[in-house]
């Protein structure tokens, strides 16, 4: 974490509307802790991938056939969360490129936002290659698009 970390509240994905988000509820298990008692700093990219490749999987696409990779991926850290606490990853989709995507994420500890994140996510073909994203995909995709900040939006 930051010396001076934002609040929910004052982080800027915050005021975005997440009625909309696709939701995954993660499982965490004790393992995802360390010697502090709370979650890992690295788990909660684990978590990431887990929502995410849930999300993708949900296209109704074979996972086999979802090749893409991850080229960017930043998280703020917004408040520790303790084993025993319900987490929720909520996801949106900030951009569409032609074979580019563009996540943002809010992770919930029993409700409450803890960290937010964006990950940046390339297609590619068999040829390891960036390949343009499937208008299918894409229209799927859109139903998930963030939309303009929102003051009433809750955090």
């Amino acid at each position: 974490m930051s010396e001076t970390p934002k609040s929910a509240r004052q982080h800027p994905l915050a005021a975005l509307d997440w009625s909309h988000a696709h939701r995954a509820e993660i499982q965490m298990r004790y393992g995802d802790t360390d010697a502090m008692g709370h979650l890992n700093n690295a788990t909660y990219v684990s978590y990431l991938e887990t929502a995410r490749v849930q999300m993708l999987a949900e296209m109704g696409t074979p996972l086999h056939d979802l090749l893409t990779v991850v080229a960017h991926i930043e998280v703020d850290y917004i408040s520790e969360i303790k084993l025993g606490q319900q987490v929720i990853v909520e996801t949106l989709v900030e951009g569409l490129g032609t074979s580019s995507y563009t996540f943002v994420v809010r992770v919930l500890a029993d409700g409450v936002p803890s960290a937010y994140a964006r990950t940046v996510q390339v297609n590619i073909g068999p040829d390891k290659r960036p390949a343009p994203l499937a208008p299918d995909r894409r229209e799927w995709m859109e139903r998930f698009m963030a939309g303009q900040p929102s003051a009433a939006s809750p955090a």
